[in-house]
């Protein structure tokens, strides 16, 4: 890498371009050795130097180095090493006078959900979600439906969804030691969030993220019912209502699945007891149609399920 460059100033119209160059387009243009396609997919892709670093949907993700990008600069200055003036140079043809041509992307390409590597093991998803009180039968049936498994290289745990066909379609990820650190894998469409669900009955329970549905069920099973035969859908994190709650729209994970299930006629809310939660259960008793039966059941005590959960098992250890 060069050092001691003199000051350069770079027009803002020309940084503006620059950092609308994507990814693939400078691959196919600049490396295109370098550029590979990722078997079993129709958009996903990753280099020949790291099989790790995927590009898909218009992002990139170096997942065993646990960081990512948008552009083309982002990835030589991350990746590459490249300093700022450099890549910004190489990219707009200052030193190589090239400019590279935009390459348009069609706007109804279908996203392709981008999951992370697995690990040969889910023991510490297994351990942290038992920490959180969760039942082992609970977590095991989800590791081996596919609905949860452990990543590479941090060990998070990978919540997924899948749709009619049995094909993945949403996922999140959250850490599993103290850091709180979470979100959703590129290209999850939200519709297909983390569920448990035989499709039968007529309720519906609703809550705000996977570990709240789990610690349900595990509440379930703690009363002798049978978690399997209800249906329990997240939400895949918190909804926003609108200002004016009237105005809200209802959240597209419930929708699908009401679509999907018209044998439902009673939804049961599990949100948080705190503002976001109380104002969730709000805009949903308002905004339904009057063909449902909704009923508010938050947590007896504790910010959300899970922590009620917990709480029950240390009165029940306490009292033991």
């Amino acid at each position: 890498m060069r050092t001691n460059r003199p000051y350069v100033q770079i027009d803002p119209d020309v940084l503006e371009r620059v950092r609308q160059i994507d990814l693939l387009s400078y691959l196919r243009e600049f490396e295109p050795s370098n550029l590979v396609k990722v078997k079993g997919t129709s958009n996903v892709y990753c280099t020949a130097e790291h099989d790790s670093l995927k590009i898909s949907n218009g992002k990139w993700y170096w997942w065993s180095r646990g960081f990512g990008g948008v552009s083309a600069l982002d990835y030589l200055i991350k990746v590459k090493e490249y300093s700022f003036v450099e890549a910004v140079e190489l990219l707009t043809g200052i030193t190589a006078d090239w400019k590279p041509p935009p390459v348009p992307v069609p706007k109804d390409e279908p996203k392709e959900l981008l999951l992370p590597p697995k690990n040969k093991d889910c023991n510490r998803v297994t351990e942290y979600l038992f920490g959180r009180g969760i039942d082992y039968e609970i977590i095991n049936y989800c590791l081996q439906k596919g609905f949860l498994f452990e990543s590479l290289p941090y060990h998070n745990a990978v919540f997924v969804g899948f749709d009619e066909n049995g094909q993945a379609k949403y996922a999140a990820y959250r850490a599993t030691n103290s850091a709180r650190i979470m979100g959703d894998c590129s290209g999850s469409k939200k519709q297909y969030s983390f569920r448990i669900s035989d499709g039968n009955g007529r309720d519906l329970h609703l809550f705000e993220c996977a570990i709240d549905l789990l610690s349900y069920a595990t509440l379930m099973k703690l009363d002798g019912e049978d978690w399997r035969s209800e249906n329990l859908v997240s939400l895949s994190g918190v909804y926003q209502p609108k200002r004016n709650i009237a105005e809200s729209k209802v959240p597209v994970a419930l929708e699908v699945f009401l679509e999907q299930h018209p044998n439902i006629n009673r939804i049961v809310l599990h949100f948080d007891n705190d503002t976001a939660g109380r104002r969730i259960t709000e805009a949903l008793k308002t905004i339904l149609p009057d063909r449902y039966e909704v009923v508010d059941d938050p947590p007896p005590c504790g910010k959300d399920v899970n922590d009620f959960l917990c709480s029950c098992l240390l009165y029940t250890s306490d009292a033991a």
